[in-house]
């Protein structure tokens, strides 16, 4: 990486876990449907039935959340299609991703962006690093996340562009791999020419590409998505990415256990981050914090301490506790 003083993602989540004592980042997920009424009606009575009050109402939602998740989370990770409605909406996640680094979460945006030649460079430059300005320079990007989620289907032409950027400016990637949809993607199971699953091909090009990302700690800035609700393939995943980080989606609402979150980290209890979004934000709703939406932020709060707990008692209970 750029000089060997510099802090890379993979260092700076280690840090964040430790500090927190927390493997948990919480999905900044919002949608109306998961909004408390009254910061609805406080927004529209202020801007009207309007682009700028969606804003508002997402952003006043996100900055109670982060206030009351930070104990708990090491990480968080606003989904990029739910703040792509309007320039406003851009904004929000803008200020989002200020406010989440005030309390020190390491911020990973799921944008899933790829392309080839110019664009995955454009693509790179504005989430991992810095963008051309005027007069043959470069500024940091207003948009630039400490990781970001990608594509890998376009292969040669794109991954290894946004590892250029990654080594610039120490930020990470994760290759979005094996889902945690179910059923899961008919196209992830194919079996290729040499025996191989395309996601088990997919990782072992992610091996290729991650070549020289590696931190401070060992682990590389270049890992891939590994839903945690696919814990039978997270042997063979690990067995071709020893040192990747996973980042792993399915806890909370899509049903992955606390104990098959535990499979996807090394001994060493490093090695993932178990994302959980709607458990936690709209845990006002429904299950065991479910109360008067006047008090989601505490619900929020109960849940992401709750997801916290679960995910370390799994960890000693699997011997891989780090903290």
């Amino acid at each position: 990486m750029k000089g060997k003083a510099m802090k890379t993602f993979v260092d700076n989540l280690q840090a964040a876990m430790f500090a927190k004592k927390s493997v948990l980042c919480v999905g900044l997920d919002p949608q109306l449907k998961f909004m408390p009424p009254h910061i609805i009606e406080m927004m529209v009575k202020l801007h009207g039935k309007t682009w700028e009050a969606l804003a508002a109402i997402y952003s006043f939602f996100n900055v109670a959340i982060i206030d009351a998740i930070a104990p708990y989370a090491s990480a968080a990770m606003p989904q990029a299609g739910f703040y792509e409605f309007q320039h406003t909406g851009w904004r929000t996640l803008e200020e989002t991703n200020h406010y989440a680094a005030s309390y020190g979460l390491v911020r990973i945006k799921d944008g899933k962006r790829q392309d080839g030649g110019d664009t995955a460079d454009a693509y790179a430059q504005v989430h991992l690093g810095e963008v051309p300005f005027f007069d043959g320079t470069t500024v940091r990007s207003p948009g630039q996340m400490d990781a970001l989620t990608i594509g890998g289907w376009i292969g040669e032409d794109c991954v290894p562009r946004f590892v250029t950027e990654m080594k610039k400016h120490g930020t990470g990637a994760f290759v979005v791999d094996k889902t945690s949809f179910k059923p899961n993607s008919v196209i992830e199971q194919l079996v290729t020419d040499n025996g191989l699953t395309v996601w088990e091909r997919l990782a072992h090009y992610v091996a290729l590409w991650g070549e020289g990302t590696e931190g401070e700690n060992g682990y590389r800035n270049l890992g891939v998505v590994m839903g945690a609700t696919k814990k039978d393939d997270v042997p063979a995943m690990r067995k071709i990415l020893p040192k990747a980080v996973f980042l792993g989606p399915g806890h909370g609402g899509q049903g992955a256990s606390d104990d098959e979150c535990a499979t996807l980290f090394n001994d060493d209890g490093f090695g993932a981050v178990i994302n959980d979004a709607r458990g936690i934000i709209a845990a006002w709703q429904k299950g065991p914090f479910a109360c008067d939406p006047i008090n989601f932020q505490l619900a929020a709060a109960n849940a992401a301490k709750a997801a916290c707990d679960g995910l370390n008692a799994a960890l000693q209970r699997a011997g891989k506790y780090p903290f």
